[in-house]
Formats: C-alpha cells, sequence, structure tokens
C-alpha cells in the first residue's frame, strides 16, 4: 500500500487548507458544535478511533499517555483494512488526521498517525 507523503493531525475547530490533502475524521464522537455541512471531512472513520472504554480510561491524562497509545495500537492491529482505505484514499498524497481533543499532543490522532509511520 502507498504511503502518504505527509500526516498531519489538525483540529475540527481550525480551518480547511488546499494542503490538507485527504481529510478524515478519526474521532469515535461527532466534535461538539460542529455542523456536518461545516467539517469539510472526506470520510469520518469511528473504527480508527480508540474504544469507548479506551477513551473514557485514558481521559486525556498525559500521565497515561504511553500505555494509551500502546493499548490503542493493539486496538488498531485489529482495524487494518480501515487503515488500508484511508491511506488508500490519501493516495500517496497528504492524509490530515482530524480529532476534536484540545490537548495538540496526547490525542487519539497523533497516536493513529504514530501507529501508521510505524507500520511503513
Amino acid at each position: 500500500m502507498k504511503q502518504p507523503h505527509r500526516i498531519q493531525c489538525k483540529r475540527v475547530y481550525d480551518d480547511a487548507d488546499k494542503n490538507d490533502g485527504y481529510r478524515v475524521l478519526v474521532d469515535r464522537v461527532w466534535p461538539r458544535g460542529i455542523k456536518k455541512e461545516d467539517l469539510r471531512a472526506d470520510e469520518w472513520r469511528k473504527e480508527l478511533a480508540p474504544s469507548s472504554e479506551l477513551r473514557k480510561w485514558f481521559n486525556h491524562d498525559p500521565k497515561r499517555w504511553a500505555a494509551f497509545y500502546q493499548k490503542f495500537h493493539a486496538e488498531l492491529d485489529q482495524q487494518g483494512d480501515a487503515v488500508e482505505s484511508v491511506l488508500k484514499g490519501a493516495d500517496g498524497g497528504t492524509l490530515t488526521l482530524l480529532y476534536a481533543a484540545k490537548d495538540e499532543a496526547h490525542n487519539n490522532a497523533v497516536a493513529l498517525k504514530m501507529y501508521i509511520q510505524n507500520k511503513s
């Protein structure tokens, strides 16, 4: 599978940019305060988000980050087709992973980006 030229993570509340390439929402829950028609995402892939149990356990606690992303990567191992589908959608260009969390360093989109990069 052709890897994206670039993978970036971006908050859903930030403006879309022409350089974003293939934009995918990777949260399990729709972001607060955003209308579906306003998001400008190519697709919404709930299955590429952590399970509800894992998300609630992590609770955006940076002290749990290492354990969170390791557990999340184990969940992603079961979602190989979904990961491949998103990579195919990016078609070797830029892949933008959209998320709603306030913490830009410790969130599921960053963990998903790490997962994809480690698999290449």
